[in-house]
């Protein structure tokens, strides 16, 4: 319900904004704009992301089919089935939705977008089996929904390879500041719908896990930056990413191989529903994606950042940090549009300036919460998100918050 007035919401106000500019501005191309932006989303939704999309969701879930035929997926469920039994009581501790949600988070955590995507709408499967409610969002589905966009990234991979291709001195210099605002999003988002879910987050194999994962985080930041040179870390995290990507795969296939399963034939199996669920999530993707596209083109975010730039002024704070907010309006909406205005930032204020670092540290501290709602919620069929989005942008928020903090701590 609550993105369908967010929906509607986009396309009220390009209306408003563009008829002012044209009845009091005489501005001609007002509408043109929106008309340009409508046509080339709709396009775009399709050509550049849903048709492509088909490849990866075919090969990721063929790779899963092999992975749960051969019970790779049943020994993740076992290994983290104790912690996420108490984040998704609802969900049964050998259910395949567990090892299948461990693996969507792996892949974020990694960097890999491409695996990231097919790994997490099959959870999303596997959860709306276990839904009561078929048309409404389960607290299962709004607990994962929410840890997967706060985005929880170790190794930004992308981020330090636009910086490098745009010629910034120490391409990885914004490595610690991602790590540190993705994680502090994160948190805030599981804390968030724990408190409205009544889990207890004082449970000791909670804090033990919470405390591990953050007790790993700080060791990778520490040995990261006290043994590896700038270049040695964008070179490590190029590795490991790509090491890890190619790695899921071959382990999975050795493994139903050992199981003596017709390896070929499960993966073919698996990967006939990449295509059926890629042409299933085209309508939300347009009706999303053209949104967001008026929304942009009849300059909303423009008249946002120059209220906070005023706001600032009259407060007789920093501005620094607004030269790079269109980063983060943008990135709980598009993804591409969130990367795209990142690198006009650094373009336009210098790469290795506190506004194009900071572009970079928004850009990591967190994922698409519009974009996932539509596209993971809109699979399955659920019409109604309950709080899933405000609790989203609560994760948002606080990784905004965090990025700017740690932007000044770092840069100055």
């Amino acid at each position: 319900m609550a993105l369908n007035y967010i929906w509607i919401a986009f396309f009220v106000i390009a209306f408003i904004v563009s008829l002012i500019k044209l009845i009091f501005f005489g501005d001609t191309e007002a509408f043109k704009l929106l008309v340009d932006g409508l046509f080339s989303s709709s396009k775009s939704s399709v050509m550049d992301i849903a048709l492509p999309l088909v490849g990866a969701m075919a090969f990721w879930l063929g790779i899963l089919n092999i992975g749960e035929r051969a019970g790779a997926i049943n020994f993740l469920s076992r290994i983290v089935g104790p912690f996420f039994s108490r984040l998704f009581p609802d969900v049964p501790k050998k259910h395949p939705a567990v090892g299948q949600m461990l693996m969507n988070f792996s892949a974020n955590l990694l960097g890999l977008d491409n695996a990231a995507t097919p790994l997490g709408l099959k959870a999303m499967g596997s959860l709306q089996e276990l839904n009561p409610d078929k048309e409404s969002a389960s607290n299962a589905q709004i607990m994962f929904l929410v840890l997967h966009t706060s985005g929880l990234q170790l190794l930004p991979v992308t981020i330090i390879a636009q910086r490098a291709i745009m010629g910034a001195a120490d391409p990885a210099d914004v490595f610690i500041p991602c790590i540190i605002a993705t994680y502090v999003a994160t948190v805030v988002g599981l804390i968030a719908v724990a408190i409205k879910q009544k889990i207890n987050l004082f449970d000791r194999v909670i804090i033990t896990w919470l405390g591990g994962l953050t007790a790993f985080i700080t060791l990778v930041v520490w040995y990261f930056t006290t043994h590896l040179t700038k270049q040695e870390i964008s070179t490590v995290s190029k590795v490991v990413s790509n090491l890890m990507l190619f790695t899921i795969p071959v382990i999975f296939i050795v493994g139903g191989l050992l199981k003596k399963i017709n390896v070929f034939d499960v993966f073919v199996e698996g990967a006939k529903s990449g295509f059926e669920t890629s042409v299933k999530i085209i309508p939300y993707l347009v009706a999303m994606l053209v949104g967001i596209s008026v929304f942009r083109s009849c300059g909303a975010l423009d008249y946002m950042n120059e209220g906070l730039r005023w706001a600032c002024v009259k407060l007789n704070l920093d501005t620094r940090f607004v030269d790079a907010m269109p980063v983060a309006y943008l990135k709980p909406l598009s993804g591409s549009g969130s990367k795209a205005m990142m690198i006009s930032t650094m373009q336009t204020f210098g790469v290795d300036k506190f506004a194009g670092r900071l572009a970079c540290i928004f850009n990591g501290s967190a994922d698409t919460t519009f974009y996932i709602v539509a596209l993971y919620f809109g699979t399955v069929g659920i019409k109604k998100s309950r709080y899933a989005i405000p609790a989203g942008l609560i994760a948002d928020l606080a990784g905004v918050i965090a990025a700017i903090f740690v932007a000044y701590l770092f840069f100055g």
